[in-house]
Protein backbone atom coordinates (compact mmCIF):
# COMPACT_ATOMS: atom_id res chain seq x y z
CA UNK A 1 0.00 0.00 0.00
CA UNK A 2 1.20 3.52 -0.87
CA UNK A 3 1.00 6.15 1.86
CA UNK A 4 1.34 9.88 1.15
CA UNK A 5 2.25 12.09 4.08
CA UNK A 6 0.65 15.41 3.20
CA UNK A 7 -0.60 18.78 4.37
CA UNK A 8 -3.40 20.60 2.50
CA UNK A 9 -2.15 22.93 -0.21
CA UNK A 10 1.51 22.08 0.34
CA UNK A 11 3.92 20.52 -2.16
CA UNK A 12 2.20 17.20 -1.45
CA UNK A 13 -0.68 18.34 -3.64
CA UNK A 14 0.95 17.21 -6.89
CA UNK A 15 1.68 13.64 -5.73
CA UNK A 16 -1.86 13.53 -4.33
CA UNK A 17 -3.23 14.38 -7.77
CA UNK A 18 -0.99 11.83 -9.47
CA UNK A 19 -2.14 9.09 -7.12
CA UNK A 20 -5.70 9.77 -8.25
CA UNK A 21 -4.56 9.86 -11.88
CA UNK A 22 -2.89 6.44 -11.73
CA UNK A 23 -5.81 4.87 -9.87
CA UNK A 24 -3.68 2.82 -7.46
CA UNK A 25 -4.92 2.29 -3.90
CA UNK A 26 -3.30 4.63 -1.42
CA UNK A 27 -3.69 6.12 2.01
CA UNK A 28 -3.24 9.70 3.15
CA UNK A 29 -1.54 10.61 6.40
CA UNK A 30 -2.06 14.20 7.50
CA UNK A 31 1.04 15.93 8.82
CA UNK A 32 -0.26 18.74 11.02
CA UNK A 33 2.14 21.62 10.47
CA UNK A 34 0.32 23.83 12.98
CA UNK A 35 1.26 21.35 15.69
CA UNK A 36 4.80 20.93 14.41
CA UNK A 37 4.35 17.31 13.38
CA UNK A 38 6.72 17.83 10.43
CA UNK A 39 9.50 18.44 12.98
CA UNK A 40 8.61 15.50 15.23
CA UNK A 41 11.13 12.65 15.68
CA UNK A 42 8.77 10.23 13.93
CA UNK A 43 8.49 12.42 10.84
CA UNK A 44 12.18 13.35 10.80
CA UNK A 45 12.91 9.63 10.64
CA UNK A 46 11.12 9.66 7.29
CA UNK A 47 12.49 12.99 6.05
CA UNK A 48 15.39 14.49 8.01
CA UNK A 49 14.70 17.85 6.37
CA UNK A 50 11.31 18.07 8.04
CA UNK A 51 9.58 18.94 4.77
CA UNK A 52 6.35 17.71 3.19
CA UNK A 53 5.65 15.41 1.33
CA UNK A 54 6.92 11.91 2.04
CA UNK A 55 5.75 8.91 0.05
CA UNK A 56 6.02 5.40 1.47
CA UNK A 57 5.63 2.66 -1.14
CA UNK A 58 6.17 -0.65 0.63
CA UNK A 59 9.70 -0.53 2.04
CA UNK A 60 10.59 2.46 -0.14
CA UNK A 61 10.47 5.87 1.54
CA UNK A 62 10.84 8.92 -0.71
CA UNK A 63 10.93 12.64 -0.13
CA UNK A 64 11.34 15.51 -2.62
CA UNK A 65 8.21 16.15 -4.67
CA UNK A 66 9.91 15.80 -8.06
CA UNK A 67 11.40 12.42 -7.11
CA UNK A 68 7.98 11.20 -5.94
CA UNK A 69 6.43 12.33 -9.23
CA UNK A 70 9.06 10.46 -11.24
CA UNK A 71 8.59 7.33 -9.15
CA UNK A 72 4.83 7.34 -9.63
CA UNK A 73 5.14 7.95 -13.36
CA UNK A 74 7.75 5.21 -13.79
CA UNK A 75 5.95 2.59 -11.70
CA UNK A 76 2.57 3.19 -13.35
CA UNK A 77 3.41 3.55 -17.06
CA UNK A 78 -0.16 2.83 -18.14
CA UNK A 79 -1.21 6.21 -16.73
CA UNK A 80 1.13 7.88 -19.28
CA UNK A 81 2.20 10.63 -16.89
CA UNK A 82 5.57 10.95 -18.62
CA UNK A 83 6.60 10.70 -22.29
CA UNK A 84 8.42 7.56 -23.52
CA UNK A 85 11.94 6.95 -22.24
CA UNK A 86 14.65 8.12 -24.59
CA UNK A 87 12.41 10.51 -26.49
CA UNK A 88 12.98 14.23 -26.93
CA UNK A 89 9.67 14.76 -25.17
CA UNK A 90 10.96 12.84 -22.16
CA UNK A 91 14.03 15.08 -22.05
CA UNK A 92 11.83 18.17 -22.01
CA UNK A 93 9.69 16.54 -19.33
CA UNK A 94 12.81 16.22 -17.15
CA UNK A 95 13.75 19.82 -17.90
CA UNK A 96 10.40 21.24 -16.86
CA UNK A 97 10.08 19.06 -13.77
CA UNK A 98 13.52 20.10 -12.53
CA UNK A 99 12.87 23.74 -13.46
CA UNK A 100 9.57 23.79 -11.59
CA UNK A 101 11.06 22.44 -8.38
CA UNK A 102 14.52 24.02 -8.54
CA UNK A 103 13.69 27.45 -9.98
CA UNK A 104 10.05 28.46 -9.61
CA UNK A 105 9.27 26.60 -6.38
CA UNK A 106 12.53 27.63 -4.75
CA UNK A 107 11.86 31.28 -5.54
CA UNK A 108 8.30 31.05 -4.26
CA UNK A 109 9.64 29.71 -0.96
CA UNK A 110 11.84 32.80 -0.69
CA UNK A 111 8.74 34.91 -1.27
CA UNK A 112 6.72 33.17 1.42
CA UNK A 113 9.56 32.80 3.94
CA UNK A 114 11.89 35.76 3.31
CA UNK A 115 12.96 35.85 6.97
CA UNK A 116 14.87 32.62 6.41
CA UNK A 117 17.26 34.44 4.07
CA UNK A 118 18.31 37.23 6.48
CA UNK A 119 19.48 37.67 10.03
CA UNK A 120 16.86 37.47 12.75
CA UNK A 121 15.03 40.76 13.12
CA UNK A 122 16.16 42.17 9.79
CA UNK A 123 12.68 43.17 8.61
CA UNK A 124 14.02 45.52 5.95
CA UNK A 125 16.14 42.77 4.43
CA UNK A 126 13.24 40.33 4.56
CA UNK A 127 11.02 42.83 2.74
CA UNK A 128 13.65 43.21 0.02
CA UNK A 129 13.93 39.43 -0.37
CA UNK A 130 10.14 39.17 -0.69
CA UNK A 131 9.93 41.94 -3.29
CA UNK A 132 12.80 40.63 -5.40
CA UNK A 133 11.45 37.09 -5.22
CA UNK A 134 8.05 38.21 -6.47
CA UNK A 135 9.70 40.04 -9.36
CA UNK A 136 11.62 36.90 -10.32
CA UNK A 137 8.46 34.80 -10.10
CA UNK A 138 6.80 37.13 -12.61
CA UNK A 139 9.63 36.42 -15.01
CA UNK A 140 9.21 32.68 -14.52
CA UNK A 141 5.46 32.89 -15.04
CA UNK A 142 6.12 34.73 -18.29
CA UNK A 143 8.33 31.78 -19.30
CA UNK A 144 5.48 29.33 -18.68
CA UNK A 145 3.10 31.59 -20.58
CA UNK A 146 5.50 31.73 -23.53
CA UNK A 147 5.86 27.94 -23.49
CA UNK A 148 2.10 27.49 -23.72
CA UNK A 149 1.80 30.15 -26.42
CA UNK A 150 4.69 28.74 -28.42
CA UNK A 151 3.29 25.28 -29.10
CA UNK A 152 -0.42 26.12 -28.85
CA UNK A 153 -1.25 22.84 -27.14
CA UNK A 154 -3.41 22.49 -24.05
CA UNK A 155 -0.66 21.25 -21.71
CA UNK A 156 2.78 22.38 -20.70
CA UNK A 157 4.52 19.87 -22.99
CA UNK A 158 2.01 20.33 -25.80
CA UNK A 159 -0.71 17.81 -26.62
CA UNK A 160 0.19 15.30 -23.89
CA UNK A 161 -0.90 15.73 -20.28
CA UNK A 162 1.89 14.74 -17.88
CA UNK A 163 3.03 15.02 -14.29
CA UNK A 164 4.43 18.50 -14.91
CA UNK A 165 0.92 19.89 -15.45
CA UNK A 166 -0.44 19.46 -11.91
CA UNK A 167 2.99 20.54 -10.65
CA UNK A 168 2.77 23.79 -12.61
CA UNK A 169 -0.85 24.19 -11.48
CA UNK A 170 0.17 23.82 -7.83
CA UNK A 171 2.91 26.44 -8.05
CA UNK A 172 0.78 28.85 -10.06
CA UNK A 173 -1.94 28.44 -7.45
CA UNK A 174 0.52 29.61 -4.80
CA UNK A 175 0.62 33.02 -6.52
CA UNK A 176 -3.12 33.60 -6.10
CA UNK A 177 -2.51 36.13 -3.31
CA UNK A 178 0.08 38.18 -5.22
CA UNK A 179 -0.54 41.91 -5.05
CA UNK A 180 0.39 42.19 -8.72
CA UNK A 181 -0.52 39.84 -11.57
CA UNK A 182 -1.00 36.36 -10.14
CA UNK A 183 -0.59 33.46 -12.54
CA UNK A 184 -4.27 33.37 -13.46
CA UNK A 185 -3.96 36.79 -15.12
CA UNK A 186 -1.49 35.61 -17.76
CA UNK A 187 -3.12 35.15 -21.17
CA UNK A 188 -2.17 31.50 -21.65
CA UNK A 189 -1.67 30.37 -18.06
CA UNK A 190 -5.20 31.36 -17.05
CA UNK A 191 -6.95 28.96 -19.47
CA UNK A 192 -4.32 26.29 -18.73
CA UNK A 193 -5.16 26.44 -15.02
CA UNK A 194 -8.84 25.99 -15.79
CA UNK A 195 -8.07 22.93 -17.94
CA UNK A 196 -6.06 21.35 -15.15
CA UNK A 197 -8.75 22.31 -12.65
CA UNK A 198 -11.35 20.43 -14.72
CA UNK A 199 -9.56 17.08 -14.40
CA UNK A 200 -11.36 14.68 -12.06
CA UNK A 201 -8.14 13.74 -10.26
CA UNK A 202 -7.45 17.39 -9.46
CA UNK A 203 -10.99 17.97 -8.26
CA UNK A 204 -10.81 14.91 -6.02
CA UNK A 205 -7.55 16.07 -4.44
CA UNK A 206 -8.96 19.57 -3.89
CA UNK A 207 -12.10 18.13 -2.29
CA UNK A 208 -10.16 15.79 -0.03
CA UNK A 209 -7.78 18.52 1.11
CA UNK A 210 -10.72 20.94 1.45
CA UNK A 211 -8.78 23.71 -0.25
CA UNK A 212 -10.50 27.08 0.09
CA UNK A 213 -11.43 29.47 -2.69
CA UNK A 214 -9.98 31.05 -4.69
CA UNK A 215 -8.51 27.85 -6.10
CA UNK A 216 -6.27 29.72 -8.55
Amino acid sequence: MITLHYHPGNASFTPHVLLHEIGAPFELHLVNRAQGEHKSPAYLALNPNGLIPVLADGDLVLYETAAICLHLADTHPAAQLAPPLGSAERAHFYKWLVWLTNTLQATLLHYFYPERMVDEGNTTGAAQVKAHSQARVHGYLAQIDAQLAGHGGPWLLGERYSAVDPYAFMLCRWTRGFSERPAREYAHIGPFLQRVLARPAVLRAIATEQLPAPLV
